[in-house]
């Protein structure tokens, strides 16, 4: 009686969804239905899109410069030799693969192919994507690769062996799952995976982390720390310096809060910390904290968006010996955080504008800092870092300034640039214009514009804004040969809109607009949105906008509130119900940033920017490009697929277009990414260039 009365609710509940939402039967990924939906949309849009007049030669050149060999082979300084993944037309799914740094300073240099993944894939008949390694330093002999089915989050992971070039037929193996695991020494392993029922978290990651032994099953590994179902996940990580080996569990509470634990000895030491601060390495004895809130500690006060040091050892013992690295200032912020073995680089953003690199040293018990001269007025990038020299290699980049790598041997011997990529577009006939835009509240939010020398400020150049909004990412100046060359080189501008949320002012910047405060990022965009307007840049019949993920949603939700003032949205692996988010893949892991909907108080926030609630049938919009992919195992494509199905349905026509590979991204090939790219441009040019 009570089992059948339980499944009668539960049946009038998936009835009671079902006519609350008309579409969610799109939210079944694989199901034969949902494919053949998704297919006649894609046969749709191609017959638009593909026969463009523009469409071939916009192809043809964003593959070319895709499959370039003049690109820039990224390096990956590992022991002996350096290190890196390629694709091109040769190699369609990459090849893994290394040589001398000797050998890496020629302009052609010969390289060792490590695992060819297209002749893995064709071998094993799966769709592999290679998404990552660890290779066990010091001796870098053994490395554990990772393998994703079409580009999603989920992978599996087998042992190498450096020296045979092949995979170790006993050695460690896990299945696919969205796997976080470090080498502790060549025989064990930290891992957290899917365990089994109850092992992993409600946003579908792992929740225990335990300590595997070379050569016994994975069922009899020892458990380290186990988290809490609610929590968005648990893992460790183990970082290998020169001096010894640190080994760290974290408890992902939330997006935003986190609790370490030093694992010692086999013993796991909590870390007296806030739960809000992020570890960014550990440096000469020294734990690197990045704070978000005000941390009162050791005697002093760790503002909000600074660096500060802890002496480890003392750390272990309770006690806060603290030194602030960096301070931020109202418009300097702290950026990333990298090491070699003697010098700690630090990025920093200055004014949200460009980057400058900060070295910090630690001798004889004091610490000292001086500016990096690195080139000025761009993006700087760390590529990589050894943590047994004082090796690095880092990029230089500008909207209209092509990137280029540079290396350091060490402080003393100054950078030197070792190879740049070609322009691939002639960048004198543009312009890079500063402004600010005036938000609802008073706020002013910076942006920039690359703009036609030649162009007329009346209205009539196809312009895109592009922008995010969240989890603290910040937007920096970015050199696209793809979009120069097809986008700029057609008559159009681009526009980069730096709005809160994101984390070009630090902490602060963020939290303006999270969580009940969200619609702050949307009316910070359309505020960009009418300054463009407003200066002659752009008209609502040439006015473009794009954004991905979290700025899919921020796409989504402006055009919802404003449609009048956009001719064309280009909306990517986007968030769009924001009443089931939550419910669907990673989904649970975000509430942090934008709230729980089953929260009655929480949903009257969000239900009034969620696009899919707010889709009217009485407003004209534009013709929204919704584009994901089917492996996309972060963000559910079901998202836009209910939100092109619905605006559909309403009488608003839409385009559509769902690649089968590609994970939280565009492709897992370049043939696919041109594909995708050179489809999201056309489109642009077909609705603001007529």
């Amino acid at each position: 009686m009570i089992k059948r009365l339980t499944t009668g609710i539960l049946m009038m509940t998936i009835a009671a969804t079902a006519q609350d939402d008309p579409f969610q039967w799109l939210e079944d990924i694989g199901g034969e239905k949902s494919m053949a939906w998704v297919e006649q949309q894609n046969a749709a849009t191609l017959q638009v899109l593909t026969n463009h007049p523009k469409f071939k030669p916009v192809y043809e050149k964003t593959l070319e410069i895709l499959n370039s060999k003049e690109r820039i082979a990224y390096p990956g300084l590992r022991g002996e030799y350096i290190y890196n993944f390629w694709q091109d037309a040769e190699y369609p799914r990459g090849v893994w693969r290394r040589t001398t740094p000797a050998e890496y300073a020629k302009a052609n240099p010969d390289w060792e192919v490590m695992l060819d993944i297209a002749e893995l894939a064709e071998k094993e008949n799966e769709t592999w994507s290679y998404t990552g390694v660890d290779v066990l330093a010091p001796d870098f002999d053994v490395a554990l690769i990772k393998l994703s089915r079409g580009g999603g989050d989920a992978v599996v992971v087998r042992e190498f062996d450096m020296h045979k070039k092949a995979f170790i037929e006993d050695g460690f193996k896990l299945d696919e799952a969205k796997t976080r695991v470090s080498w502790l020494d060549r025989d064990t392993l930290l891992v957290g995976t899917d365990f089994g029922e109850g092992s992993m978290t409600a946003s579908g990651y792992p929740r225990l982390v335990k300590k595997w032994k070379r050569g016994t099953p994975l069922s009899e590994a020892e458990p380290v720390f186990e988290g809490e179902t609610a929590d968005v996940s648990a893992g460790a990580f183990v970082q290998r310096t020169a001096e010894r080996d640190y080994a760290m569990v974290y408890r992902n509470i939330s997006f935003y809060e986190s609790e370490y634990r030093a694992y010692e000895n086999g013993t796991l030491i909590k870390l007296d910390l806030p739960r809000t601060a992020d570890i960014s390495g550990i440096f000469k004895n020294h734990l690197l904290v990045k704070t978000k809130q005000d941390w009162p500690a050791g005697g002093t006060v760790v503002p909000a968006g600074a660096l500060a040091a802890l002496e480890y050892d003392a750390l272990l013992q309770g006690e806060h010996r603290v030194t602030i690295l960096f301070r931020p200032t109202q418009k300097d912020s702290l950026g990333d955080v990298s090491s070699t073995e003697n010098q700690l680089i630090v990025r920093v953003f200055k004014g949200g504008r460009f980057d400058q690199f900060e070295r910090h040293t630690f001798t004889t018990g004091k610490w000292n800092a001086e500016k990096i001269d690195a080139p000025e007025f761009g993006t700087l990038s760390i590529v990589s870092a050894d943590d047994y020299s004082d090796r690095f290699f880092f990029t230089h980049e500008s909207a209209l300034s092509a990137r280029a790598l540079y290396f350091s041997e060490k402080p003393q011997a100054g950078i030197v640039k070792v190879k740049s990529m070609p322009e691939f577009f002639d960048p004198s006939g543009f312009e890079v214009k500063l402004h600010e835009a005036v938000s609802k509240d008073g706020t002013p939010i910076p942006y920039s514009i690359v703009f036609p020398k030649a162009g007329k400020r009346d209205g009539s150049t196809p312009t895109l804004l592009y922008g995010y909004g969240g989890f603290e990412v910040s937007l920096r100046p970015f050199y696209s040969p793809v979009m120069g060359s097809t986008w700029l080189a057609n008559g159009g501008a681009f526009a980069v809109a730096n709005i809160r949320g994101g984390g070009e002012f630090g902490p602060a910047w963020h939290e303006a607009a999270k969580l009940e405060n969200k619609q702050k990022s949307y009316d910070d965009f359309i505020a960009v949105s009418e300054d463009l307007i407003q200066r002659g840049y752009a008209s609502p019949k040439t006015l473009g906008i794009q954004g991905g993920s979290n700025g899919g949603l921020l796409v989504g939700a402006v055009t919802m509130q404003r449609p009048e003032l956009y001719g064309a949205v280009v909306c990517q692996v986007p968030l769009l119900d924001m009443k089931r988010y939550h419910t669907l893949l990673a989904g649970a892991s975000w509430m942090a940033e934008y709230g729980d909907p089953d929260k009655p108080e929480q949903w009257a926030f969000i239900k009034k920017y969620s696009p899919y609630q707010n889709i009217s049938k009485d407003r004209n919009y534009p013709k929204i490009f919704f584009k994901t992919t089917t492996r996309d195992d972060r963000v559910h494509p079901g998202h836009a697929r209910k939100m092109a199905a619905k605006m559909t349905a309403m009488g608003h026509p839409v385009f559509y277009f769902e690649n089968t590979e590609g994970g939280h991204g565009s492709g897992v090939t370049n043939e696919q990414r041109a594909t995708m790219e050179s489809l999201g441009y056309i489109y642009l040019l077909h609705q603001l260039a007529r």
